[in-house]
């Protein structure tokens, strides 16, 4: 038997991308057509091929790792796959997709009933405000509450009948087979591995034993949620089957934005007005905050766009604790109208004012 992941030069517990990298490697080295005067390329190529076939495919790569367990022969020892009697590969395989199938909990009984199942899982909206973002809330959300069926008791059976034990596994709900010397165990394919059948399903749940009633729950949103953020409310979701518990409930946050800040991860971003005199001469200025105003100082000769950082200011983190520092753009102010003192307070700044800013763009 082949050692596949020899062939591509991967260990045994190479993850997906790591096999795709080391195929693509080796296709561009041993392609025919990049090596026309090489006999064995094109079975090279075919190796390589067929190795990234197997191991790219989840299926196919347990198979693979299960014959491989056997030294590439039968489970019965009665030699290699391909010829003689007794249980082959194909056997095996089968086996391990069974095993695999009742693992994942998708039997279904010939009686129709089917063994307790998880609900699905359920995702809903909330719109919040920003300032509903930043210091949390508690907001209603409207959810199918699982109940057990009023008229079965929970049982799934028509009322005034009982499920029965399934006669298959005798309400052990699994049952052995025999694949070569080994012996498994699988789901009962009679009743799905619940180890009792129903005979007359109740009309109400139809054999589901839970109904589910439309209520409101109040969901807690921590604060500094942003747009996008998924909330999990564990057993919410919809009701489960047979006694299965039921799913989760997805809470996805909607948050409008804010008039003043933006939001730069767990930083928050605000233009602050300043008047020229303040940019030159330095000040200190009031800027507001999500706990009220702080004062900001101003360094004299801020040009427009500097940016100033107000720690610990910011958004509160979601993990880690804490919260992200508030960033103030000092954005200049020029007034559009003028009174007689201030034009003429400017035009004898411009007089005695020697620097030309505009000298950089010449030189």
């Amino acid at each position: 038997m082949d050692d596949l992941y020899a062939t591509l030069g991967v260990a045994k517990t190479a993850n997906a991308d790591e096999i795709k990298k080391a195929y693509r490697t080796l296709a561009r080295v041993h392609h025919p057509d990049a090596n026309p005067d090489d006999p064995k390329a094109e079975e090279r190529f075919k190796e390589i091929s067929h190795a990234h076939d197997v191991l790219s495919d989840p299926e196919k790569r347990r198979e693979y790792d299960a014959r491989a367990a056997f030294g590439g022969r039968r489970p019965n020892g009665a030699g290699p796959a391909g010829g003689g009697a007794g249980a082959g590969f194909g056997d095996f395989a089968d086996m391990f997709s069974t095993i695999f199938r009742g693992a994942r909990g998708g039997a279904t009984g010939a009686s129709g009933g089917s063994a307790a199942q998880k609900g699905a899982d359920v995702e809903v909206e909330v719109n919040l405000s920003f300032d509903q973002a930043m210091a949390g809330a508690q907001v209603p959300v409207s959810v199918e509450t699982p109940v057990a069926c009023a008229d079965c008791g929970g049982s799934g059976a028509k009322p005034g009948t009982n499920p029965r034990l399934c006669p298959e596994c005798k309400g052990r709900g699994v049952r052995g087979r025999d694949v070569g010397s080994f012996a498994f165990s699988e789901p009962c394919p009679r009743c799905g591995g619940n180890g009792t059948v129903i005979d007359d399903p109740c009309p109400t749940c139809s054999g589901s034993g839970a109904t589910s009633t439309r209520s409101q729950i109040k969901v807690k949103i921590p604060p500094g949620v942003k747009d996008g953020t998924r909330i999990r409310v564990k057993g919410r979701g919809q009701a489960g089957t047979r006694g299965g518990p039921a799913g989760d409930l997805f809470v996805l946050t909607r948050v409008s934005p804010s008039r003043l800040f933006t939001r730069k991860g767990d930083d928050l971003a605000i233009n602050v007005p300043v008047t020229f005199a303040e940019a030159a001469l330095g000040a200190q200025v009031e800027v507001p905050t999500l706990d009220g105003r702080v004062k900001l100082t101003v360094p004299p000769g801020s040009p427009d766009g500097r940016s100033l950082r107000i720690g610990g200011q910011g958004a509160p983190r979601l993990k880690g604790g804490g919260r992200g520092d508030l960033i103030a753009t000092l954005r200049l102010d020029v007034p559009r109208e003028l009174s007689a003192k201030q034009r003429d307070a400017l035009e004898k700044f411009a007089k005695i004012d020697a620097r030309d800013p505009r000298e950089t763009l010449f030189s």
